[in-house]
């Protein structure tokens, strides 16, 4: 049943038509065990084993040529079937229970590039001679005494035991992880105490007395009439009582004590599938696809290069293509990867693998930002258009452009929730798991309360400061914020910065050198303003200059009517096609899997408004590992300039933002 619904089964449609057939098929070929049975029941005398009636009865006719004929077949099926069962459950044991192990181990890393095609078909291999001595050795110890049949359903009532978790995840909330584990141990325990020792005691490696008279000779304990219940089947014996203390084990502990958050999380997901299938989930989809060329070494390491040349070939040709190299890593492509290798190394750490090459992230919140500014925008259109209801033809085309906008904003819905609750979702995830935690325990000690304290207020800074940033931004681009711009020293504005930044640069471990000419000549900006701008420029060099030696240098130039500022760190620098994306808001340079810089991702975009609108340009240059230079320009300011006052749009801001 494994090798048939999670080996070859690849489409989730199939079990539509498995659902029916396969309990047809089983009903089917016992429909000829009947007349073997009938016969060999009317024909020998008791005592002659049922297993060997398909042989014995053409023996008995004299039917020589057709016994061999049977003897043959029932060995090329015996064959058969221990060698499905063998690949099966050796299949079970690497993908369930040893992969995920060594992966957690550290066995394999998302930038190794082994080829592990060879440990794997060891690891399997392993298992499978495992699997045969095991079951050799239970022929040999108990086997011999049994029919086949028995040690089927002595197998089957060990299977049953995992019923009950399962049918509770499904349909009960109320489960928990310590149910199902208790549930799961007491119902292993009778079923072995039951079933598994008796078959030792019969077979001569345990002593008769612990079957006949129970252990200690408690008769109450006998295995096979438990607390006194009698004249039931042994299987049926075993089965009752196990279930029983599975059941009761399993709903008991899960009543007893309450639910963490994550098994409420877990419980909503899988029970309510049907009618709510987002209730409680979290977006796994990844926010940008594996690149081909990731994908297929990742498929070499586990299936060898020809098998997975092959499979990319045909996968190619499915979509239309004539050659691997005419794909493109897409969503399609990445989610077929991860089924073809789900195979060959089982679903979780098929979903490791993939996600050590792909950036698994809800989408960035820079969407918002786009969606709340049209928003702005439809509004005010619609504000105008029922001010000026006279002008037909003007209205009618903004309002064709607001319900265009509109239509926008309806497409960009799922993208909006998903995104600002991803963002918002982390800080608050925290707040509120540490506040259970401190609200569920009162005895903690000080110490972890202390900490998990200091958790919860560095979360609801990071909370705050996304918050403050994010209207920061929003008044900056609505043209809502206030400007004082006058002619000022850009060394005071640089001095003020520095000291701001201080604490920053010394986390780091950094230094901090000055180049500034003796003589620097004023420009005409916002004072606060550009020590903002000033302040976010250290504070990213300093996150990302050298670990050990880190320097932060600050040059100033004069140019035609501007000053030129450059902040230049010796890290790693920022690749060419990353310059742009990085002022991009809630962008960030780095990898989001591992090494994913502090911060909002806000700084950038916010500097780049200021300077934008003080007149000037910002920007990044340098060579890659060879630092970043951020470089922002600034007018200068005229030999006598009056101190200006620029307040904009604030009769507007008062009559209808209050």
């Amino acid at each position: 049943q494994f090798q048939l619904a999670v080996i070859e089964n690849v489409d989730e449609q199939h079990l539509r038509r498995a659902v029916w057939l396969f309990p047809l098929y089983l009903l089917i070929i016992n429909i000829f065990v009947l007349p073997i049975a009938i016969g060999g029941l009317l024909l020998f005398p008791a005592g002659v084993d049922p297993d060997t009636f398909v042989l014995t009865l053409p023996m008995a006719a004299g039917q020589q040529g057709l016994a061999l004929v049977v003897f043959l077949g029932g060995l090329s099926a015996a064959t058969g079937m221990v060698i499905v069962e063998a690949i099966a459950l050796s299949t079970m044991l690497t993908n369930a229970l040893l992969l995920p192990l060594l992966l957690r181990l550290g066995w394999s890393r998302g930038d190794d590039r082994r080829d592990l095609t060879g440990p794997l078909l060891f690891i399997r291999r392993a298992a499978i001679i495992a699997v045969l001595l095991l079951g050799y050795l239970y022929f040999r110890l108990a086997g011999e005494v049994y029919a086949l049949v028995s040690i089927g359903l002595v197998s089957f009532a060990a299977v049953a035991q995992f019923a009950p978790a399962i049918l509770g995840g499904i349909f009960w909330k109320g489960g928990t992880r310590r149910g199902a584990l208790c549930g799961l141990s007491a119902g292993f325990a009778i079923w072995a105490y039951t079933l598994l020792f008796p078959s030792f005691v019969r077979s001569g490696w345990w002593p008769r007395p612990f079957l006949d008279d129970g252990p200690l000779g408690l008769a109450l304990l006998k295995p096979q009439a438990l607390f006194g219940l009698q004249g039931l089947e042994p299987n049926a014996h075993a089965l009752f009582w196990s279930m029983l203390a599975n059941v009761g084990g399993y709903v008991g502990f899960s009543l007893w004590g309450e639910q963490s958050p994550a098994e409420r999380r877990q419980a909503a997901i899988f029970v309510d599938i049907f009618r709510a299938p987002r209730a409680g989930a979290r977006p796994v989809t990844p926010r940008d696809p594996a690149p081909l060329g990731e994908l297929q070494q990742l498929l070499a390491r586990f299936l060898g290069v020809e098998r997975a040349t092959e499979a990319l070939s045909g996968y190619a040709r499915q979509r239309g293509f004539d050659a691997i190299e005419q794909m493109r890593g897409d969503q399609a492509l990445t989610e077929w990867a991860e089924t073809t290798l789900a195979g060959t190394i089982g679903a979780a750490s098929a979903r490791v693998m993939i996600a050590s090459i792909v950036e698994e992230a809800d989408p960035g919140l820079d969407e918002v930002m786009h969606i709340l500014d049209e928003a702005s925008q439809v509004i005010a259109y619609s504000h105008q258009l029922e001010e000026k209801s006279r002008a037909l033809e003007i209205a009618t085309a903004e309002l064709r452009a607001a319900n265009g906008r509109l239509q926008e904003l309806d497409r960009l819905k799922d993208d909006f929730i998903s995104t600002i609750t991803h963002e918002l979702r982390t800080p608050l995830t925290s707040i509120r798991a540490f506040s259970e935690i401190l609200h569920d325990n009162p005895a903690l000690d000080e110490a972890q309360r202390e900490h998990f304290l200091e958790i919860i207020i560095g979360e609801s800074e990071r909370l705050t400061r996304l918050i403050n940033q994010v209207l920061d931004l929003a008044k900056l681009e609505s043209g809502l914020a206030d400007w004082r711009i006058v002619p000022l020293d850009p060394g005071a504005a640089i001095e003020e910065a520095v000291a701001a930044a201080s604490g920053s640069v010394e986390e780091h471990n950094a230094r901090l050198r000055l180049d500034l000419p003796d003589t620097i000549p004023p420009v005409l900006a916002d004072h606060d303003r550009l020590v903002q701008v000033l302040v976010n420029l250290i504070s990213n060099a300093a996150k990302f200059c050298d670990r050990a030696a880190g320097l932060i240098s600050i040059a100033l130039y004069s140019e035609a009517e501007m000053l030129r500022v450059e902040v230049r760190d010796n890290g790693p620098g920022v690749r060419e096609e990353q310059r742009e994306a990085i002022f991009e808001k809630f962008r960030q340079g780095g990898s989001t899997l591992t090494d994913k810089p502090q911060g909002t991702g806000l700084g950038l975009p916010i500097s780049r408004q200021i300077i934008t609108r003080l007149g000037g340009a910002i920007w990044v240059e340098g060579r890659q590992h060879e630092g970043a230079v951020f470089a922002f320009t600034l007018p200068l300011a005229a030999p006598v300039q009056e101190p200006v006052l620029v307040e904009q749009n604030l009769t507007r801001a008062t009559a209808g933002h209050d």
